[in-house]
């Protein structure tokens, strides 16, 4: 984790404040660069469906991904185990199995399944097939659009946030430097 728990509490306060203006009870993320955001979450695993879920009733964020990525999100994230879902292998480009079929059973057991969900229609990792599983077997709940809601917060920058940038230009000038310094003819 790059930022203090404290931090993430801060932001996911801030999310829940926004899902409660939109009247969303559950927001799905599965843009990588959200749920790292949300939950420091940082692995190449985007290649197969995962996500991290916000709910207004629930304290902490959830990720859930494959199976072998879970341990992936015990590395980097604050979650508690409890809160890192790994579905099965036999998931993955299986049809008629898909792995949101897993998710859809996660949101019967917590009662979500039938709430106002948020979910980003324009993210490139939330496929039409997800949709389509979310529609077909949460029959009861209301989908809105949440494209952007996380973005906007992210757009406020905090002083940690500001202070690593800082750094990272540092760092950038002075590699910049040197290279100017040692370019020559040939």
């Amino acid at each position: 984790m790059v930022f203090t728990k404290e931090e993430y509490n801060l932001r996911l306060i801030a999310i829940k404040q926004q899902m409660n203006k939109k009247a969303l009870d559950v927001l799905i993320i599965t843009d990588p660069s959200n749920m790292n955001y949300t939950t420091g979450y940082d692995a190449w695993s985007f290649y197969v469906p995962q996500g991290v879920i916000i709910a207004l009733d629930y304290e902490e964020p959830i990720w859930f991904g494959r199976m072998q990525d879970s341990k992936g999100a015990k590395v980097t994230t604050f979650l508690k185990e409890e809160n890192i879902l790994g579905y099965p292998e036999d998931l993955i480009q299986s049809p008629p199995l898909h792995p949101y079929d897993y998710l859809v059973d996660f949101l019967n057991s917590k009662n979500w399944a039938d709430k106002n969900i948020g979910v980003e229609m324009d993210s490139y990792y939330y496929s039409a097939e997800c949709h389509a599983r979310l529609l077909n077997q949460c029959p009861n709940a209301s989908f809105h659009d949440a494209y952007l809601l996380i973005n906007w917060i992210r757009l406020i920058k905090s002083d940690n946030e500001i202070k690593y940038m800082k750094d990272a230009s540092i760092l950038s000038q002075i590699g910049m430097q040197r290279a100017y310094d040692s370019i020559k003819p040939g």
